[in-house]
């Protein structure tokens, strides 16, 4: 079977089990993990090998730079110690302790491979971490935590992985070394991502207006920032991740609504077609692992990829209730500026450490001889001991996880609806403020002025009776609700002219599209503000 039939039907069955997962509710890559993993051993079909090379190339900048798009910015740096705790400290302290147990219990099992395999199982998995959060409605700082370790986490965990290597290969080691070159890394790697994107901050300044040029820079930046630093032998992962920071600190700037209209649907397609490939490929990646665990049974592998699957959940509940509370009693600065999270919530960020294509890719980019000859020592080993990880702790975790915040009653105390009507409340009376101080003199036809005042002053009324509803009867919101519902309506009927116009060919095509995207816009309007009910 050709390579692009592979491909084409894995995307097939991504897209159908995407659409299974969110009609019960599910986590998508759970279950792409499992299907795959069903796949791979029906008999006949092709083996499908995933090249370590196209992982961290392929599918690793773009994801990554994706979720540093979605990221707010303003939260992520007020809760920059926390996030710090877990990228670096929890992968740190994850790597050791796992690289102990596994030399303390694995026959032959040297300590530098013991680091190797922590390295490679320490970071949770962004896509993984987002998936599962998404409609569970929890605190806001929880989901900016999980996804700020998890763009940082990688950058930590391949910088030791690099080391572990080295260690392996050259039998060499020295910790201050590894110490300094760590750091060192980590700071050229963030300058370059910074250099590169103020580069591109002036470039989508000068063609802003040019929506289709514009997806495509975007679409090539994280792939770009990520072979530079990797060129250098630096950190690509942090590299494209400063970028898409900077980046989306800036949005405002960089597109005119309709590029950004378009950039943000393109990206979305994008990343649920290599979320759900990426899923789907680690699940059939067993059925390879498994005919070439050749030293070891599979009764033992299973038995010490379990043991090591329990040591990384453990490792991070220890971790995360020492590191969200003791700096707090030592550090004033640390109480005065951070609001005191509670228990449950510092449960959740612990149990919520899903593995996924950062591990493999790792696992699988180890070389299988050494620079002697020899075969790669416990490659097919760590290899499987990952595979199950990821297993354990997407299938496990990701399942119980909706349960427990159900269960910890750890919920979003803000009323999102409510806070946006204001801000729209705000925003309309800004216009009228402006209109009545720049437009009053006659600048603009009186008749002109009167029809856009009175359009943003029924829109201050509707808004301001559906946020004192908001307390006690529903009526003003149900009206609004009503007149989104019939203006939808309309745009139907409209829509129906444009259907006939282009079935009669007495108009031009390019006319027709225009009238169209202009339906779809206000469409798409009406949709976002329309009240929950």
């Amino acid at each position: 079977m050709h390579p692009i039939e592979i491909v084409t039907g894995l995307l097939g069955i991504t897209t159908l089990l995407a659409v299974i997962a969110r009609r019960f509710r599910l986590s998508y890559p759970i279950l792409l993990v499992l299907v795959g993993l069903l796949i791979g051993w029906i008999p006949g079909l092709p083996t499908v090998i995933l090249s370590p090379d196209a992982v961290f190339l392929i599918f690793l900048p773009p994801l990554l730079y994706a979720a540093a798009w979605q990221i707010d910015n303003v939260e992520l740096k007020l809760y920059s110690r926390s996030v710090s705790m877990l990228a670096v400290g929890l992968v740190l302290f994850t790597s050791t302790v796992v690289a102990l147990v596994a030399h303390a219990v694995i026959p032959g099992f040297s300590l530098a491979q013991g680091y190797l395999l922590g390295a490679i199982i320490a970071p949770p998995d962004a896509v993984a971490a987002s998936s599962v959060m998404r409609g569970l409605n929890v605190p806001k700082r929880i989901n900016t935590v999980l996804e700020g370790e998890s763009l940082v986490n990688d950058a930590t965990s391949l910088i030791i992985y690099r080391y572990g290597l080295v260690a392996i290969l050259t039998n060499r080691f020295v910790l201050w070394e590894a110490g300094l070159q760590f750091v060192g890394i980590a700071l050229v790697s963030v300058a370059i991502g910074l250099a590169i994107g103020w580069v591109l901050l002036w470039v989508h300044r000068t063609i802003s207006k040019d929506a289709v040029v514009s997806t495509a820079i975007t679409l090539l930046t994280p792939y770009g920032a990520y072979l530079i630093a990797e060129n250098f032998h630096l950190s690509g992962v942090l590299t494209a991740v400063t970028t898409g920071l900077f980046l989306s600190a800036r949005t405002s700037e960089l597109f005119s609504y309709h590029s950004r209209l378009q950039v943000n649907s393109v990206w979305e397609i994008v990343v649920f077609l290599l979320n759900g490939l990426v899923f789907i490929l680690i699940g059939l990646q067993l059925p390879m692992i498994v005919s070439n665990l050749n030293g070891y049974s599979l009764p033992e592998s299973a038995m010490y990829g379990l043991l090591i699957s329990a040591v990384a959940i453990v490792c991070r509940i220890v971790w995360v209730f020492p590191g969200a509370y003791v700096p707090r009693w030592l550090s004033a600065r640390i109480r005065k500026r951070e609001a005191r999270p509670s228990w449950q919530q510092v449960a959740i960020i612990g149990w919520a450490g899903m593995r996924g294509v950062v591990s493999l890719a790792g696992a699988l980019a180890l070389p299988n001889e050494l620079p002697n000859g020899q075969p790669f020592p416990a490659r097919d080993l760590i290899l499987f001991i990952t595979f199950i990880v990821i297993l354990i702790t997407l299938v496990v975790q990701g399942l119980t996880l909706p349960v427990i915040v159900e269960a910890l009653n750890v919920r979003e105390q803000i009323d999102e609806k409510h806070e946006e009507r204001k801000l729209r409340r705000t925003m309309a009376l800004q216009v009228i403020t402006h209109l009545e101080a720049n437009h009053s003199a006659g600048s603009v036809h009186d008749d002109v002025l009167s029809y856009v005042k009175n359009e943003y002053e029924l829109k201050i009324n509707e808004l301001s009776g559906m946020l004192r509803a908001s307390d006690n009867a529903q009526r003003p919101a149900e009206l609004y609700q009503q007149a989104i519902r019939l203006q939808l309506e309309l745009i139907d009927v409209e829509r129906t002219v444009l259907i006939e116009q282009r079935q009669s060919t007495l108009l031009d095509d390019e006319i027709l599209r225009k009238m169209e995207q202009e339906l779809d816009l206000e469409a798409a309007r009406l949709t976002l503000v329309q009240p929950e009910g």
